[in-house]
């Protein structure tokens, strides 16, 4: 079986019994199954879940996404080989020490497969919440351009690129286009600040104004797990994005949660931390595939100019990347996924066929 063979590149074509429209994003497509589904599923396996709360299969897939394109390689890589069990792994290690840690759950159910996750609906806050520990990458740039306030928080004068930040910061952005809050444009991922989430909480889908203490809380706490976590690895936690949500469980209470993903390669920068004390920046995170990006292309400005996105489309699309590049990405990926459980990534030579097959047998998702 060939390389390409191996990368779950396609996951929107699954047989899985589903009733709505799949939804396809740049990583994870996410099956809605149907209520008698559901209700079974919730039954049988003993879900802490209220008893027709929605369930959806959520299918991660092998491809790479930067600077808002998705991205291929030679000989018909449409992926990077064990990015998706990568990315599944460290996020299962770090929602289930989280729930160790008493801090909150999230929104899996189970893990059927190393590629799926079995997901209750949540009820989305409309942040994405980032966590900066070191000044680098976005925020130096509008630090070295002059700028000091960001998302309401002022930074001292003399910091230097890639330090320690005096304390963590939270630097909030809006998920999606959000409209009619006073203050805030309409427009994807524009930095907020804590005082326009306070006047306008219901509009960022907060239930009560004390949630967003409680956010800030769970988001500071779950970074902190992490860092330790990676402190022990020898490696330095440097930001991250976490999503929350809210959920009703069994008993009737909504309760707000971890979504989506936490902590891996693409949503945070990780830092070796032996090569950091020599002054160098060894990234195991997907930040060093975009610097690649940037190094590889003639014209940089294509990737970093938003009013040039149809040439960045191109760009992506026309360029079959070297196969050493989408190499060096898995093995970033499995490196560090590999390093923070504590074991090998199991690697599925065909994961469709296997998905299916599981998904049949143990779960009567597919007839």
């Amino acid at each position: 079986m060939s390389l390409a063979d191996q990368v779950l590149a396609v996951n929107d074509d699954l047989p899985i019994r589903t009733h709505l429209p799949v939804h396809s994003g740049k990583v994870r497509s996410v099956y809605w199954l149907t209520e008698e589904d559901s209700r079974r599923l919730i039954q049988e396996k003993g879900y802490d879940v209220a008893a027709d709360a929605p369930l959806a299969i959520m299918v991660i897939s092998d491809r790479i996404s930067a600077f808002d394109c998705i991205w291929h390689g030679e000989g018909g890589l449409k992926g990077v080989p064990g990015k998706g069990a990568a990315l599944n792994a460290i996020s299962n290690h770090w929602f289930q020490l989280f729930k160790d840690s008493g801090l909150a759950d999230s929104h899996i159910l189970d893990i059927p497969h190393p590629l799926i996750w079995i997901v209750q609906k949540a009820r989305p806050v409309m942040v994405e919440a980032i966590c900066r520990s070191y000044i680098t990458g976005s925020m130096w740039r509008s630090y070295a351009k002059g700028e000091r306030n960001f998302c309401g928080i002022d930074l001292p004068e003399g910091l230097e690129n890639n330090q320690k930040l005096p304390e963590l910061l939270v630097t909030p952005s809006t998920k999606g286009i959000l409209k009619g809050i006073p203050g805030v444009p309409e427009a994807d991922d524009v930095n907020i600040t804590r005082q326009n989430l306070e006047d306008n909480f219901a509009a960022f889908n907060f239930s009560a104004p004390a949630d967003i203490d409680r956010y800030e809380t769970i988001l500071k706490e779950g970074f902190l797990v992490i860092e330790k976590a990676l402190a022990n690895i020898d490696q330095i936690f440097v930001d991250t994005k976490f999503e929350f949500g809210y959920v009703t469980d069994a008993s009737g209470q909504e309760k707000l949660i971890y979504m989506d993903e936490v902590g891996t390669p693409d949503s945070s920068r990780i830092w070796d931390k032996a090569a950091y004390e020599r002054g160098e920046i060894v990234e195991n995170s997907k930040e060093g595939f975009r610097q690649f990006l940037l190094n590889y292309f003639p014209d940089p400005d294509i990737l970093l100019n938003k009013d040039r996105m149809p040439e960045r489309f191109d760009l992506a699309k026309n360029n079959a990347l070297p196969l050493d590049a989408m190499m060096d990405l898995s093995k970033t990926y499995l490196g560090i996924a590999e390093k923070i459980v504590g074991h090998p990534i199991h690697l599925s030579q065909n994961p469709k066929a296997e998905i299916i097959e599981i998904l049949r047998r143990d779960y009567g998702l597919v007839d």
